[in-house]
């Protein structure tokens, strides 16, 4: 992995950025860069649009990461986004789609192909209202491979402007794209399209079909809802949604079945054309935020950036696994968190624990692990116990506890026993229990049981009960239960 070091401007310090060497047949998941001791910052690919990138900010020992827009799915021109387990203790999320699962992406586009086909077959045209960046590429791709295809002579244009200058960056950046363009640019730029062209708005009066992406992507504004107003009262005309729409929009109004829109100076419009809503937004459905919810496991989620009862409702599902926040606009909302202290686990003991416990052990449930914890010089190390004593120099000291416990008991001490041994063999039925009548004594595990009569009271039997540290809940717990006496009747 080569380091880069970037050039520091004005009184900023060096920082070092670490990341994988890009190339054609490369892909740059994720960027590091370190700040200084206390601060990483790590951009990771987001798919939705060319340069999108999600952020982790690492402080010490806490770390969050926010989204922005992301896109689960891999599509025509960008690759899936991806985080590694990174486990933050906040994840701020996007939730545009939070309820929406979309079919599957053959589907939406063979759909989409066939009703732009059938209108421009009959005569019509088909608007496509798009943002600059992203869908706008996606579908001028899957359009000029359709046409080139079926040799269609239909004109295709897409809006000047910002358009036309963000398929000149995704031309500058093709390695950005995903691996099948990148395979491809030797012999062709996908960019370089050959049935679209450039947009002139004296195109939009010419008679015959023709296919037109123009922005905005909600019909709010610009160039495409100037065409819009020019095509909408046409019913051979079609206008097709790609993406979400904001509510208020002429987009949203559409495609709720509004067919008379008032426009600004007290007009109003008809719609006749036919309106289609085919989802190829560039944002995760529910299912894409769950999944990179699951590949990231944090410890806390925030969700942003969406339609408040569906979020409620992705919350509800989130928190069935995670702590998660919804907060309004404008409102603070403060997470607690747990900072974590680094322990380094020596092999022998990792290697003997794995061997006690069988399996790997799940990583979201917490396991105990038996050790000495040993700090020197601000760095902690759980090693065990033998060879803690070798490093430090120390030898082993055992430790036991001993409780007096008096019981009425009318019985000889034999029989006193012999009824102790009955009555701790059926209430610890998963330990080993055994009686010891030379000695006097019934152990349990490290716990020895003796007992004798008092001096002063033949029926009054004194039991010692003596028990290692390791075994002080079990020790703790017989004497509780000898101090409450024994049953009258014992099988």
């Amino acid at each position: 992995m080569p380091e880069i070091k970037v050039t520091p401007l004005g009184n900023h310090p060096m920082a070092c950025c670490t990341h994988s060497t890009l190339g054609m047949d490369s892909e740059v998941l994720s960027v590091d860069l370190q700040v200084d001791e206390e601060l990483e910052i790590k951009a990771y690919y987001a798919g939705h649009v060319l340069g999108a990138a999600m952020v982790q900010i690492k402080v010490g020992s806490e770390s969050v990461v926010y989204t922005g827009d992301y896109n689960m799915t891999p599509d025509r021109h960008l690759g899936a986004a991806w985080i590694d387990k990174c486990r933050p203790d906040l994840l701020i999320s996007e939730s545009t789609y939070a309820t929406t699962i979309r079919d599957s992406k053959r589907c939406r586009e063979r759909d989409f192909l066939k009703k732009v086909h059938e209108t421009v077959e009959r005569g019509g045209k088909v608007l496509i209202p798009v943002f600059a960046l992203g869908r706008a590429q996606e579908l001028c791709i899957l359009l000029e491979t359709f046409w080139e295809r079926m040799n269609l002579k239909a004109p295709i244009y897409f809006s000047t402007g910002m358009t036309e200058k963000a398929n000149h960056y995704y031309k500058l950046f093709i390695t950005w794209t995903n691996q099948k363009i990148r395979k491809t640019f030797v012999q062709r730029n996908m960019f370089e399209f050959k049935h679209i062209k450039p947009f002139d708005r004296s195109y939009a009066d010419n008679p015959g079909p023709m296919v037109v992406f123009a922005t905005p992507g909600m019909l709010h504004a610009g160039q495409s809802l100037q065409i819009f107003k020019k095509w909408a009262g046409n019913e051979k005309n079609m206008v097709i949604m790609p993406g979400y729409c904001v509510q208020g929009t002429i987009g949203h109004k559409i495609l709720n079945g509004q067919r008379k829109l008032e426009l600004e100076g007290r007009s109003t419009l008809e719609v006749k054309l036919q309106v289609e809503y085919m989802s190829f937004s560039a944002h995760a459905d529910a299912k894409g935020i769950m999944q990179l919810i699951r590949m990231a496991e944090p410890r806390n989620m925030l969700l942003v950036h969406g339609e408040a009862v569906k979020m409620e409702f992705l919350k509800g599902k989130i928190e069935q696994e995670f702590n998660c926040y919804m907060p309004a606009n404008g409102e603070t909302t403060t997470v607690t968190t747990n900072p974590n202290v680094p322990v380094d686990i020596s092999l022998n003991l990792l290697k003997r624990e794995m061997s006690l416990g069988g399996t790997l052990p799940d990583p979201k449930k917490p396991r105990t692990m038996h050790g000495t914890l040993i700090m020197k010089e601000n760095s902690l190390r759980l090693v065990s116990p033998e060879q803690a004593m070798k490093e430090l120099g120390l030898s082993e000291h055992h430790l036991r506890f001993t409780c007096r416990v008096q019981l009425q008991d009318p019985h000889s001490d034999a029989d006193t026993l012999h009824r102790i041994y009955m009555h701790l063999k059926s209430v610890l039925k998963g330990y080993t229990t055994q009686h010891l009548p030379d000695s006097m004594s019934v152990m349990v595990e490290s716990i020895v049981v003796k007992v004798s009569s008092s001096t002063e009271d033949p029926n009054t039997k004194v039991l010692l009960l003596s028990w290692s540290y390791q075994d002080e809940d079990l020790g703790s717990f017989l004497s509780t239960l000898l101090k409450k006496g024994l049953p009258s009747v014992l099988c």
